[in-house]
């Protein structure tokens, strides 16, 4: 029986959270700045401080979960540390951005821009390795 609750609630999270999207913490001029389309590393470690938070929050104190029939249990912190760092490795402008931000390249790296296209882009990315990650690795991390 497959949770569907990691691989969603991350994704939405992933897009709600993305620096520069809706909002950035610490902003570039100011402390908070919203729709900038731009990032940097401070912003993105609170975001990521953020996106564990509340994905933590929301799998292991509420305990949601999505299953197609049946029900299941989870104590399992392999898809909160998947997810966390997912959402470092994918955030758009950190290690890189597809598209780039200039209309000539495919794809840029550091540049710490985003927008929205690059954002649906690193989504889907984040979709199909989180999937990977939890549904067909199965990786699990379990703590007494």
């Amino acid at each position: 029986m497959v949770d569907w609750a990691p691989i969603i609630l991350g994704m939405l999270l992933f897009i709600l959270l993305s620096p520069g999207l809706l909002f950035q913490l610490p902003g570039n001029q100011r402390h908070i700045e919203f729709g900038s389309f731009k990032t940097n590393g401070k912003a993105v470690l609170v975001h990521t401080i953020l996106f564990f938070g509340i994905y933590t929050i929301l799998l292991l104190a509420i305990g949601i979960h999505i299953y197609m029939a049946g029900k299941a249990t989870m104590a399992d912190w392999g898809p909160v540390l998947i997810a966390v760092v997912l959402f470092v490795l994918l955030s758009p402008g950190l290690l890189f951005q597809i598209p780039g931000s200039s209309k000539n390249r495919v794809i840029e790296f550091g540049n710490m821009h985003t927008s929205g296209a690059s954002i649906l882009v690193h989504t889907i990315i984040y979709f199909g390795l989180i999937t990977i990650f939890l549904i067909f690795i199965n990786v699990h991390v379990y703590t007494d």
